[in-house]
């Protein structure tokens, strides 16, 4: 019996030779990425509690603008993914540039929503208990640092689009070298613009976005640049700016599982963005203490958020190879084997909980509630990781409407509401708050593997879509 579910569950070397080829580079990228945003996080904390809680409250509404995107673009890229498996070339250039219009769009009404509606959304987070002094602050640094932050949003979904397509191409270093240096330049820059060392002005949060800004810039350089120096490693980049022109069958197809994925992206961002807004409710400290926790959790997710990628991307060119049953091996193996790792990983993370807080430049009541927060996630990460490699399942074989119920209806039906109703009618305290919204996620797990257990989701999108080259000098 061991032996039987050890060949079930658990993959040979040659096995987690490929599966780690296609997570670590992304494991790394956004790893050093969120390490870097960490130490951004740190400094900008060392300045002051005030200015950290408006850097807090600013990134938690890009971050709904950043889950759009990955939604729109990982609905394009479902059909990369496949199209790549059947060596179709041309169906790759066409969910690139897909990717390209619909990111145009969400772009344009992104930038105009945080204009318009800047101090609205931010003092949604500011209604807890706090001094005028405080919230005033607050609001005047996160308006400061959510408008510079604008101006990296063009390069940032540029970027999303190249990688993304590089990666369903089997090219991850690439993203994995661009994100290194973006966020090397990125940590050079907040050394010197938030403190103003070697002559330059110490600006604080203001200056932590404009080394956002600057570093974003870099990583889409790099980006561009070597796949548009390297056409025979990237034939979708060939004539891919020749015309926008996409088959209309296609671009309906596209549409159909990219606006239920782009849909449930925002709307669990925006869910978890109300999530936090309860939290608020408990309190100033909260939001400071929130944001220490959210922060350190960022760099341990990185491993089961990796891995779920990499079965999204794996499991997807299988099923547009037509290896169905090797799909279902693999993605058996993988989702065991990511849950496993963050056993590992939620322990070390709960071993450093009460060391991290201490960096920052607050009392000690935030310090204390961070730590608790910390620890709370880490014991949780299995599951989450769990629940993430689920979506990353039902996703590969473009099951968008199904995975907008299992993902976002989950959260802003049940997880929000459950907030609300333990904070405003119960008066629960935050600990015990926090804890039980991390827990609902196992209802999620429990439907993710029946769902997954049924096949529901093993289907080849892109059989029969042929390889139609389009008239193109130089291919």
């Amino acid at each position: 019996m061991y032996t039987s579910l050890r060949k079930k569950y658990i993959g040979d070397k040659a096995f987690y030779r490929m599966a780690l080829a296609v997570a670590v580079p992304i494991m790394i990228q956004n790893g050093i990425t969120q390490f870097v945003g960490m130490l951004d996080n740190i400094m900008v904390g060392r300045v002051g509690t005030e200015q950290m809680t408006g850097v807090s409250i600013a990134n938690t509404l890009i971050f709904v603008f950043n889950l759009a995107i990955f939604g729109a673009v990982s609905g394009a890229g479902i059909f990369g993914a496949q199209f790549y498996g059947s060596g179709n070339h041309t169906g790759v250039r066409s969910a690139f540039r897909y990717k390209l219009l619909i990111c145009t769009v969400l772009t344009v009404i992104g930038i105009s929503v945080f204009l318009l509606f800047d101090e609205s959304l931010i003092m949604l987070y500011l209604r807890g208990e706090g001094t005028p002094q405080e919230i005033e602050a607050s609001l005047g640094y996160s308006k400061e640092y959510l408008h510079i932050l604008l101006l990296g949003l063009v390069p940032f979904v540029l970027t999303q689009c190249y990688a993304g397509t590089l990666r369903e191409c089997g090219q991850t270093v690439v993203p994995m070298v661009a994100g290194i240096v973006s966020v090397l330049v990125n940590l050079c820059f907040n050394t010197l613009l938030i403190f103003g060392f070697l002559g330059f002005p110490a600006l604080g949060s203001a200056g932590a976005a404009i080394a956002t800004v600057i570093a974003r810039f870099v990583e889409l350089a790099v980006v561009m640049l070597w796949t548009h120096l390297h056409p025979r490693k990237c034939p979708f980049i060939v004539g891919a700016y020749r015309s926008m022109r996409i088959p209309k069958e296609l671009f309906l197809q596209i549409t159909k599982k990219t606006l239920p994925l782009m849909i449930n992206e925002t709307l669990w961002a925006g869910g978890m963005a109300l999530l936090s807004q309860a939290f608020s409710q408990h309190g100033y400290d909260v939001v400071s203490a929130d944001n220490i926790s959210r922060t350190i959790s960022n760099v341990f997710n990185v491993a089961f958020l990796a891995m779920g990628s990499a079965i999204g991307i794996i499991v997807g060119q299988l099923l547009g190879a037509n290896k169905p049953e090797e799909a279902v091996d693999t993605d058996r193996k993988l989702i065991f084997f990511s849950v496993a790792i963050c056993f590992a990983i939620g322990g070390i993370m709960a071993a450093v909980a009460p060391l991290f807080p201490q960096i920052y430049n607050t009392t000690e009541e935030i310090r204390s509630l961070a730590t608790k927060f910390i620890i709370i996630t880490a014991l949780c990460m299995p599951i989450n990781s769990l629940a993430n490699a689920c979506y990353f399942t039902l996703r590969s074989g473009g099951k968008t409407l199904i995975t907008f119920f299992f993902d976002s209806f989950y959260v802003c039906v049940l997880t929000v509401p459950l907030a609300m109703f333990l904070t405003h009618v119960v008066g629960i305290s935050i600990v015990p708050l926090y804890l039980i919204c991390q827990l609902v996620d196992i209802g999620k797990c429990a439907v993710g593997l029946i769902m997954i257990k049924k096949g529901i989701w093993i289907h080849n999108i892109v059989e029969g879509q042929n390889d139609e080259h389009e008239v193109l000098s130089g291919t």
